[in-house]
C-alpha cells in the first residue's frame, strides 16, 4: 500500500495543467484595469487584455462556482461546488491564498460581491438555508447574517457610494438592505420595493392587517378581512391575497447604482424604473417618441444594465447594446454597438475607458472609448458545448474538438491557441480522428456521417457525407490501424465503413446488434488479417449485459457483396457473430488483445471484471451444426426464388389485387413485428373501448347507487287523469345512525332544559307571590290567569318562522329565534330543523303513498269496468274506442331499470274469457243476436198460402214482434248501463283528481316549509360561520399582539443593549478627550525648565501639523467616471495614517529645530508631539463610532416606538372586535312569516333600514310589563303612604298656624284691653265675682223703678209736653254694658279665614 500510495503521489505530482480553454458562463470580471478574469471548470481563468495572456488558478476542491473581484484591494473570490463550500481569496497577479472563509452553507453560494469600501464581502447561498451573509474578509469572521426563506436572488450589488447598502433583486422582488453599525456589531435591516404592475401603473394596495375601507353591513353581521374568512390565524395572515386581487407585477431583470445612491431597475416588459435610494418609491421612466433605433428596432427586456454619466448602457436579446439618456423622468434610447450574439453582460473598467461585453455564447469583446473607439475580441466561444475531443494523427501538434451544433475547432496543444475552425450547420453527436490517414468522421442526430479533411490543419475541409438510417449516430470507432470505420446508431445498427479515402469511405455493410449502445471495442494487430469487434448493450428487463463478437477480414472491402444480402446486412456465418449475456449491467467493457478474455467495468462496484471467452465450445458447436446449416441455406435459397415468382406474377395482376412490397418481405422478425405491432394498436383499442365502457358503467352505478338505490323513499310522481297536474314526492335518504344518535341527544337535552326552566319559573312564580299576596291579591290573581293563558298558548307561525306546524310536527323543543346566542344553541337547533324537515317529508310522502294506493285502486276498478263496457260496445256493435289508463315511467320509475322480454297478460280478464265461451244456457246478452227463422212456406207468393200457413205467418210476425221488442229494450238498457259505467269512471276519476290537486297545493305548502327551515338552517349556518371568521380574527390579532410583545421585548433589550454601549463608548471617549486636553494643557510644564521664548516658539511647533496632499484624479479620468471620489476606504485611511506619519518623520526632522534648543529637549518635544498626533486620531475615530452608535440607537428608539403604534392599534382593532362580536351575538337574524300584502312600503329600501329599532320578543315584554305593574303598585302604596305623611304634616303645619293666629289675637285683645278706658261699673264687672247677681238685682230694682215712672208718665202725660232734653236713666248705663258684653263676644268668637 505504501508502494502504491507513494506511486499515486509521483504521478499526481508529475502532472500539471498546461493550458485551460473554456468560456464563461458566468459574468466576467475585472480584476483591475488590463485583467478580467472569469470561472471555468476546475479553473479562475485571467486574461490581460493588452497581451492576451492567459493565467489560471485551480480549485483543488472541484469545480468553481461565483467568482467576485476586489478592484481596490486586487483580490478575487470563489467558492468551490461541494458539500459545505468554502469562500477562497487570492492575491492578484500573485495569486497567493490571502484567507479561507468557511460558513454553515450546506450546499452553493450562488452570489458574491465586494464593497468598494471596506474588506466587506457579501455572499448568498442557494437552498435550504438561503442565507445572506456579510464577511470581514481580512479578519476571516462573519459580521451578520440573514435568511430568507424561499427566496433565490440573481444579482447583488453593493453601493458604490455607500457600502451599507446592498441591493438583491431576482424576477419577483427587488430588496434594498441596510447595515447598521454599533461600535463592533453589525446588523441587516431589509426593505422591499413596491413594483408597479405590468403595464407600468401602481395598485392601490390596501391595509391587510387592519383595513381601513371595510363596507358595514347591518343585516349580516360585520365584515371581516379576506384573512379572516380564509381563517387565517398566523403570521400568512398578514400577506394573504386571494387570487383575484394578485395583480402580475413586473418582472426585474438586471439593476444598477447611481452616485446619488438611486437605482436603475431594467424589467422584462421593456420599462426602466428609477428607485429613490432613501424612500425606495419607484418611478416608471417614460421613453421619449423620438427617433426610433435603426432598422425600426423596438428596445424589450434589458438583460443587463452598467451605469454612465447620463444614463445607463443596456442590452437586450437581439444583439444590440443602446445607450439610454435619462434626463428626470423620461429617457431616449439610441444605438450604441451591435454585435453578432445576444449581448449578455456589460461592465465598465475601474478607469471607465473600457467596457468589457460578454456574449450569451459565452464570447467577451472589448470596447475602449477614445477618438477612435475600437471593438476586440479577447475571447471567441464555440457554438454550444463541447460533445468531442481527439488528437490528430499522426503527429501530436493538434487536437479537435466538436459542439452539439457542429461547430469543428482545431486547437494547438503547446499553447491552446485556437488554430481554425470550420461549420457544420447541422447537430452533431459524435467525432473520431483516423489513426491512418489526416481525416476525421462526424455522426450527426439525422443519422449521417461527415468526413472532415484535415491535411492542413489551418484550413480544414468537408469533404464527404454518407447518409446510414434515419436514427442519430452514437458512435464513432476506428480501428487501431484505420482500415474501419464503426459507426453505432440508435436504434441497434452497426455500420461498417471503408476508412480508407481513396475508396470515398464506401460503406461496406451493416450488423444489428442490440439497441442502446454502450461501447464498441476493437482489436486489429498488425500480424493478423481480421478486425475482432465487439458490441456492448444493456439488457433492461434483466439487469444484465449483452455482448456481441464479430469479425472483419482485412479483405473485406474487395469481397463485401459476398459478405452481405440484397439490404446490405452482413451474413451472420460469414462474420461469425456470437452473442453472450454478463450478468452484470456493465457500463464499460473491452477485449484484450488476444481475444480471449473481457474486461468490464460495472456501476454497481468498484472493481474491473475480467470474463473468459468459451472459445473451444464455440468451434465445437460450429462443426456440429455445419450440416444442419447447410440445408437451411438451401431451403433460403429455394424459398426467396419462390417470392421472386410470386412478386414478378403480382406485376401481372390489377391494381386492385395487387400486394403491397413489404407483403412480400421473408424477414420474419420484420413481419412479426408488424403482426405484433398491429396486434398491440387492436388490443390498445380494445382496451380503451373496455376501459370507455367500463367508466361509463362506473358513472352508471354511481349515479345509479347515489340515486336510487341510497334512497329509502324512491323518487316518483303521480299525474292527474285529466288535468295537468303532476305530484312529486320527496326523495329521502335513510338517516344513519350517527344522525339519529344526535337527535336523540338533542332531544333528550332539550326535555331536560325544558324541565329545568319549568322548575325554575314554577320556583319564581311562587316567590314572587308570596312578595305580592300581601297588599294586591285581586290584581294578582288576574296576572296569574294571564301567565297561565300565556303558557298554554303556542308560538305562532309568524314567530316560529314556518309553517311546519301545518303538517303535525311538534315544534316544542326549538329554542326561539331570539334566544340563539351560543355556537351549541344554533348547532342544536340545526340538528332539531333537519329533524323537522324530514318529518314533514316523511308526513308527505305518507299522503303521497296513500294517494298512489288510491290511484292504482282507481286504475284497477276502471279496468274491471272497462270489461263490462267492451262487452256491451261489442254488443251494441259501437265504435268507440275504450280509455284505459296506465302509470307512466314517471310514476314506476323502477321499470326503466329492468327491461322485461314480454308484457303480462291479465290472468282474470283471460279467465273471464274463457268462461264465457263455456256457457250452458243463453244469456240476454244472446238476445241481441237471436234470429227467428222463417217458415219455409214463406218462398211461396202470398195467394198460394193455407190458412194454415196464414196462421203460423201471423204467429211469425208475432215472435217478430216480441222480438224486436225485447231486443230494442235490451239495447236501451245497455246503453244505459253504459252511460252508467262511463260516468262512474268519469266521476271517480275526476273525485282522484280533485284529491290530487289538494295533494298539489299540499306538495307546494310541503316545500314551502322545507325551503322556510332550509332558510333558517342557512342562516344559522351563516351566523356559524361568521362566528368562525370573528373568532379567527381574534385569535390572529391575538397572535399578532404577541409577535408584536415579543418584538417589542427584542427592541427593548435592542435599546438597553444599545444605551449601554454607548454609555461605555462614550466613558471611554471622554476619557480620550480628556487626556488629549491633559496633554494640551501640560505642554508648558513639561518644558518649564527652558525659556520662555522657546517654550512658546515649540508650542507654535507643537500645534503644527503636516499636511498630507491627496493624490488626486487625472482630469480625463474625472471626466469619465461618473462616482468620482467615493467614500474613503479601510485600506485608503491605513494608508493616509501612514502618509501622516511619514510627514510627521519630516516634521521630526533636526533640521526644522529652533536655533539654540538643545537636542534632547528636541527629541522629548518631537515624542510628545507624535504622542498628541496620534491621540488626535484616536479621538477622531472615536468621535466618528460616536456619532455611528448615537444613529443607531435612535433608529433602535423609532422602532420601539413604531412597534408599539402596532400594539396599541392592534388592541384597538382587539376591542372593537370584541364589540362587533357582542353586538352580533345579541342581534340576531330571525324569520317571520307576513302576510301577503300585510306590510306594503312604497320605497323598497326602507325594509333594509331599521338603525333605529329593535326587536324584542313578546314574552320579553309582557314579563316587563308585569314587574313594572309590581312595582307601580309598590310605588302607589308607598305614594299612598307619603300622602298620608305630607297630610298629618300639613294638617300640624295648620294647627301650628292657628294656634299662632290665636295667640297673635290673644295678645291683641289683651292689648286692646290693657289700653281700653274702664269705668266704675266696668271695673265692678271684671272685678266682682257675682256681678250677675248684682247686676239682677239692680235689674229688677230698675224694672220696678220704670213700672213706677210709667204709671207716672201716663198720669202726667197729657198735662206735661215733650222735652227736646234727653236724660241719661238706668236703662242707657244698661244698653252700654250689654253693648260692651257683645263687643267682647265678638272678639271671643272670631276665626280667620284660612
Amino acid at each position: 500500500m505504501a508502494q502504491v500510495r507513494e506511486l499515486e503521489e509521483n504521478l499526481y505530482a508529475s502532472l500539471s495543467v498546461r493550458w485551460v480553454q473554456g468560456f464563461p458562463k458566468q459574468n466576467v470580471h475585472f480584476v483591475n484595469d488590463s485583467t478580467i478574469c472569469y470561472s471555468c471548470g476546475n479553473f479562475v481563468v485571467f486574461i490581460n487584455i493588452e497581451t492576451k495572456k492567459k493565467t489560471v488558478l485551480q480549485c483543488m476542491n472541484g469545480i468553481v462556482g461565483v467568482v467576485a473581484t476586489n478592484v481596490p484591494y486586487e483580490v478575487v473570490a470563489f467558492s468551490d461546488r461541494k458539500l459545505k463550500p468554502l469562500i477562497y481569496i487570492y492575491n492578484f497577479p500573485g495569486l497567493t491564498r490571502r484567507t479561507k472563509l468557511k460558513g454553515n452553507v450546506l450546499l452553493d453560494y450562488t452570489l458574491l460581491s465586494f464593497s468598494y469600501c471596506g474588506t466587506y464581502l457579501a455572499s448568498y447561498s442557494s437552498l435550504p438555508e438561503f442565507e445572506l451573509a456579510l464577511w470581514n474578509w481580512e479578519s476571516n469572521v462573519i459580521l451578520c447574517k440573514k435568511s430568507q426563506l424561499g427566496m433565490d436572488m440573481s444579482q447583488m450589488t453593493f453601493n458604490p457610494m455607500n457600502w451599507r447598502q446592498l441591493c438583491l433583486s431576482n424576477p419577483s422582488s427587488v430588496t434594498v438592505w441596510t447595515i447598521e453599525r454599533s461600535n463592533q456589531e453589525h446588523y441587516f435591516k431589509a426593505r422591499s420595493v413596491k413594483l408597479p404592475m405590468e403595464d407600468g401603473t401602481f395598485f392601490n394596495e390596501k391595509d391587510v392587517i387592519f383595513p381601513d375601507s371595510l363596507p358595514k353591513d347591518l343585516i349580516y353581521g360585520p365584515v371581516l378581512p379576506l384573512s379572516a374568512i380564509a381563517g387565517l390565524v398566523g403570521k400568512e395572515a398578514e400577506t394573504f391575497r386571494p387570487k383575484d386581487d394578485l395583480y402580475p407585477l413586473l418582472h426585474p431583470t438586471v439593476h444598477c447604482w447611481t452616485p446619488t445612491s438611486d437605482l436603475y431597475v431594467g424589467c422584462e416588459e421593456g420599462h426602466l424604473l428609477l428607485i429613490n435610494g432613501e424612500n425606495l418609491k419607484a418611478t416608471v421612466l417614460n421613453k421619449v417618441e423620438g427617433q426610433t433605433p435603426l432598422d425600426g428596432r423596438h428596445f424589450f427586456s434589458p438583460v443587463t444594465l452598467a451605469y454612465q454619466k447620463g444614463g445607463v448602457l443596456a442590452s437586450g436579446i437581439d444583439g444590440f447594446v443602446y445607450s439610454f439618456i435619462i434626463k428626470d423622468s423620461c429617457y431616449t434610447v439610441e444605438d450604441f454597438l451591435h454585435l453578432e450574439e445576444p449581448v449578455e453582460y456589460l461592465m465598465f473598467s475601474p478607469s471607465y475607458k473600457i467596457l468589457l461585453i460578454k456574449t450569451e455564447k459565452g464570447s467577451v469583446y472589448i470596447y475602449t472609448f477614445g477618438e477612435k473607439p475600437t471593438l476586440d475580441n479577447i475571447l471567441e466561444a464555440c457554438d454550444g458545448k463541447f460533445q468531442a475531443i481527439d488528437f490528430i494523427t499522426p503527429g501530436n501538434e493538434y487536437c479537435m474538438t466538436l459542439t452539439h451544433s457542429g461547430e469543428i475547432c482545431v486547437w494547438c496543444l503547446e499553447d491552446g491557441a485556437c488554430v481554425s475552425r470550420i461549420y457544420l450547420n447541422t447537430l452533431a453527436t459524435v467525432m473520431a480522428c483516423s489513426p491512418s490517414s489526416l481525416s476525421a468522421a462526424v455522426g450527426t442526430v439525422g443519422g449521417s456521417v461527415h468526413f472532415i479533411d484535415i491535411r492542413d490543419a489551418t484550413s480544414p475541409q468537408a469533404v464527404h457525407k454518407a447518409f446510414l438510417s434515419e436514427s442519430s449516430v452514437q458512435h464513432l470507432l476506428y480501428d487501431q490501424r484505420g482500415m474501419y470505420l464503426l459507426v453505432g446508431t440508435s436504434k441497434g445498427y452497426l455500420f461498417v465503413i471503408n476508412a480508407n479515402p481513396s475508396s470515398l469511405f464506401q460503406i461496406l455493410g451493416f450488423v444489428e446488434v442490440g439497441k442502446d449502445i454502450l461501447q464498441i471495442s476493437t482489436v486489429s494487430l498488425l500480424e493478423t488479417d481480421i478486425v475482432e469487434v465487439m458490441v456492448l448493450s444493456p439488457l433492461p428487463e434483466t439487469g444484465r449485459s449483452r455482448l456481441e463478437i464479430f469479425t472483419l477480414p482485412k479483405i473485406l472491402p474487395q469481397v463485401f457483396t459476398a459478405f452481405t444480402n440484397e439490404r446490405g446486412k452482413m451474413r451472420e456465418e460469414l462474420i461469425h457473430k456470437f452473442l453472450y449475456e454478463i450478468e452484470h449491467a456493465l457500463s464499460s467493457a473491452v477485449l484484450d488483445f488476444e481475444s480471449n478474455r473481457i474486461y468490464g467495468f460495472c456501476n454497481e462496484v468498484s472493481y474491473i471484471c475480467i470474463y473468459l471467452l468459451p472459445e473451444k465450445a464455440i468451434k465445437k458447436e460450429v462443426k456440429l451444426f455445419s450440416n444442419k446449416r447447410r440445408d437451411i441455406k438451401r431451403g433460403i435459397k429455394a424459398l426467396a426464388k419462390t417470392v421472386m415468382n410470386m412478386m414478378e406474377e403480382n406485376q401481372t395482376v390489377d391494381n386492385i389485387a395487387k400486394l403491397e412490397q413489404w407483403e412480400f418481405g421473408l424477414d420474419l422478425e420484420e413481419l412479426e413485428r408488424l403482426h405484433n405491432e398491429s396486434e398491440e394498436e387492436i388490443e390498445k383499442i380494445r382496451k380503451d373501448a373496455e376501459m370507455h365502457n367500463l367508466a361509463k358503467r362506473y358513472l352508471a352505478e354511481l349515479i345509479k347507487e347515489e340515486c336510487w338505490n341510497s334512497m329509502a323513499v324512491k323518487g316518483r310522481a303521480l299525474k292527474c287523469f285529466h288535468i295537468p297536474y303532476v305530484v312529486e314526492n320527496f326523495p329521502m335518504k335513510q338517516r344513519t345512525d350517527e344522525e339519529l344518535k344526535e337527535v336523540k341527544r338533542v332531544f333528550q337535552q332539550k326535555k331536560i332544559e325544558t324541565e329545568c326552566l319549568k322548575i325554575r319559573k314554577e320556583i319564581v312564580e311562587v316567590q314572587s307571590a308570596i312578595t305580592l299576596s300581601k297588599k294586591h291579591h285581586e290584581e294578582e290573581d288576574e296576572e296569574e290567569e294571564e301567565d297561565v293563558a300565556e303558557k298554554d298558548t303556542s308560538l305562532p307561525n309568524y314567530l316560529l318562522g314556518s309553517l311546519s306546524t301545518d303538517f303535525g310536527v311538534h315544534t316544542s323543543l326549538l329554542s326561539s329565534q331570539l334566544e340563539l346566542h351560543s355556537r351549541e344553541e344554533k348547532i342544536d337547533q340545526i340538528i332539531l330543523l333537519k329533524d323537522i324537515i324530514y318529518k314533514v317529508k316523511t308526513v308527505f310522502n305518507n299522503e303521497f303513498d296513500a294517494a298512489y294506493k288510491q290511484k292504482e285502486f282507481e286504475i284497477a276498478r276502471v279496468k274491471e269496468k272497462n270489461i263490462r263496457i267492451q262487452e256491451i260496445i261489442l254488443d251494441l256493435e259501437l265504435e268507440e274506442s275504450v280509455w284505459q289508463p296506465e302509470f307512466d315511467d314517471h310514476e314506476k320509475p323502477e321499470r326503466t331499470l329492468v327491461v322485461k322480454s314480454s308484457e303480462s297478460t291479465d290472468a282474470r280478464h283471460r279467465a273471464l274469457m274463457d268462461m264465457m265461451g263455456g256457457v250452458l244456457e243463453v244469456k240476454k246478452e244472446d238476445i241481441l243476436r237471436m234470429v227467428i227463422s222463417q217458415p219455409a212456406f214463406m218462398a211461396k207468393p202470398d195467394a198460394l198460402w193455407s190458412e194454415e200457413e196464414k196462421k203460423q205467418f201471423k204467429d211469425y210476425e208475432k215472435k217478430v214482434k216480441e222480438l224486436n221488442e225485447e231486443k230494442d229494450k235490451y239495447r236501451k238498457s245497455l246503453e244505459a248501463e253504459l252511460k252508467k259505467l262511463q260516468n262512474s269512471i268519469q266521476e271517480s276519476t275526476q273525485n282522484f283528481d280533485e284529491h290530487l290537486k289538494r295533494l298539489f297545493k299540499r306538495r307546494v305548502k310541503a316545500e314551502m316549509v322545507v325551503n322556510q327551515e332550509e332558510l333558517k338552517i342557512n342562516n344559522l349556518v351563516f351566523s356559524l360561520l361568521l362566528d368562525e371568521e370573528i373568532n379567527s380574527r381574534e385569535a390572529f390579532l391575538n397572535n399578532y399582539v404577541a409577535r408584536k410583545q415579543d418584538e417589542k421585548n427584542q427592541t427593548s433589550e435592542a435599546i438597553r443593549k444599545s444605551r449601554e454601549d454607548l454609555d461605555v463608548y462614550k466613558e471611554h471617549y471622554d476619557n480620550l478627550l480628556a487626556e488629549d486636553k491633559v496633554l494640551d494643557r501640560s505642554f508648558k510644564k513639561e518644558f518649564s525648565e527652558i525659556p520662555s521664548h522657546q517654550v512658546d516658539m515649540l508650542y507654535k511647533l507643537f500645534k503644527r501639523r503636516p499636511r498630507i496632499h491627496k493624490q488626486k484624479m487625472q482630469s480625463d479620468t474625472t471626466s469619465i467616471v461618473p462616482f468620482g471620489e467615493r467614500p474613503g476606504s479601510g485600506k485608503l485611511n491605513k494608508e493616509a495614517y501612514a502618509q501622516l506619519m511619514k510627514a510627521m518623520d519630516d516634521l521630526d526632522n533636526i533640521n526644522n529645530m529652533p536655533e539654540g534648543l538643545d537636542s534632547l529637549v528636541w527629541e522629548h518635544f518631537c515624542m510628545t508631539r507624535r504622542v498628541k498626533v496620534e491621540n488626535e486620531q484616536k479621538v477622531k475615530q472615536k468621535a466618528a463610532g460616536l456619532m455611528e452608535m448615537v444613529a443607531f440607537l435612535r433608529r433602535r428608539v423609532e422602532e420601539d416606538e413604531q412597534v408599539q403604534q402596532d400594539i396599541e392599534k392592534a388592541f384597538h382593532e382587539l376591542v372593537l372586535l370584541q364589540e362587533e362580536k357582542v353586538k352580533f351575538q345579541l342581534n340576531l337574524t330571525i324569520q317571520i312569516l307576513l302576510k301577503q300584502g300585510q306590510v306594503e312600503l312604497e320605497n323598497f329600501q326602507l325594509l333594509l333600514e331599521y338603525s333605529d329599532a329593535i326587536l324584542i320578543n313578546k314574552n320579553i315584554i309582557e314579563d316587563l310589563n308585569s314587574v313594572i305593574r309590581t312595582q307601580g303598585q309598590k310605588k302607589i302604596a308607598s305614594m299612598m303612604e307619603s300622602k298620608d305623611v305630607h297630610k298629618g304634616i300639613f294638617q300640624i303645619e295648620w294647627d301650628h298656624k292657628k294656634m299662632e293666629m290665636e295667640m297673635e289675637d290673644l295678645n291683641q285683645k289683651a292689648w286692646d284691653i290693657q289700653m281700653l278706658f274702664f269705668s266704675r261699673e266696668r271695673q265692678k264687672y271684671l272685678t266682682e265675682p257675682n256681678y250677675e247677681t248684682m247686676i239682677a238685682i239692680q235689674i229688677g230694682i230698675m224694672e220696678q223703678t220704670i213700672a213706677v215712672l210709667d204709671k207716672n208718665h201716663t198720669a202726667t202725660d197729657a198735662v206735661v209736653p215733650p222735652s227736646d232734653h234727653v236724660r241719661v236713666t238706668p236703662g242707657d248705663v244698661l244698653v252700654s254694658s250689654g253693648q260692651l258684653q257683645r263687643n267682647a263676644s265678638t272678639h271671643a268668637t272670631f276665626r280667620p279665614s284660612g
